[in-house]
């Protein structure tokens, strides 16, 4: 989760709006247009939600049916466990693909620039509040707003859920296009009810090439850099957490007994 927060918070970041749509917007200019010259940011926002919310819902049950394009969704999948980080999980090329078109329009539109920071705010929370683990009920909310009682099903390694409950913010979406899957209880709680039925790299990079190019990583072991880098993870991170031990044990302060601190009163009061 590291490297997907230092490179999706950042690298991309500079990427999608130094790189791609600020070269657009100097093509494609269309402020002047002044579409929203009346509307409020409220107004605003609504509208590039609603629309935006539709594209995913769209593009997202093309993934899933696309060969190609399921290799740029698998690893959002991956986890074998789903709690309110697995929306953190996602292809480079994904987010690429979905972000230039989620913040093109509002940039090349010339909506009001306060939409960008409020629409992201709007993203995360309900990117953490869909694939948090936890028992909420909608009501009949949830013909409306996507809620875990859905999106969680969606992350669930069963046959029945894989074309079903594409909706990220509205589950309007999957109600109004047949796609929605409620059986009225989560899914189990074991690893193998969760993620993909096939065996998925855990590293990061690896991930990446095994969209590219499938493999297996027991076989690769055979070769000595493979099995370096294979490897290298694992001995930073128990190499971190002896330091942060040992760290912790340096800085540990015996305080002495409270009759000792009685006895040190008594003795200066007298």
């Amino acid at each position: 989760m590291v490297w997907y927060t230092i490179i999706q918070s950042y690298v991309l970041k500079i990427v999608i709006f130094d790189y791609i749509i600020n070269p657009v917007q100097h093509h494609f200019d269309w402020s002047g247009l002044h579409f929203f010259k009346s509307w409020s940011i409220a107004e605003q926002v609504l509208f590039f939600v609603v629309t935006h919310d539709l594209y995913i819902y769209l593009f997202h049950r093309l993934q899933h049916s696309s060969k190609i394009l399921w290799r740029t969704h698998e690893a959002h999948h991956s986890g074998k466990e789903v709690d309110f980080l697995a929306g953190s999980r996602s292809h480079i090329l994904e987010i690429i693909i979905n972000q230039t078109i989620e913040f093109a329009p509002i940039v090349i539109l010339g909506a009001d620039p306060a939409v960008i920071p409020i629409k992201a705010l709007i993203d995360a929370m309900f990117g953490m509040f869909i694939h948090a683990n936890v028992n909420v009920k909608m009501g009949k909310l949830k013909y409306l707003f996507n809620s875990p009682e859905l999106h969680l099903w969606h992350h669930a390694n069963y046959q029945e859920v894989f074309h079903a409950n594409f909706s990220t913010k509205l589950s309007l979406w999957d109600y109004l296009f047949g796609t929605v899957y409620d059986p009225g209880h989560k899914p189990g709680n074991r690893p193998e009810n969760w993620g993909l039925y096939y065996d998925f790299p855990k590293d990061y990079f690896l991930q990446h090439a095994f969209s590219v190019k499938r493999f297996d990583e027991k076989l690769l072991l055979k070769y000595k850099w493979f099995k370096h880098y294979y490897n290298l993870r694992p001995s930073m991170i128990k190499g971190l957490k002896k330091f942060l031990k040992l760290k912790k044990a340096a800085i540990v302060v015996t305080m002495p007994p409270a009759d000792t601190n009685e006895n040190l009163r008594s003795a200066s009061s007298n």
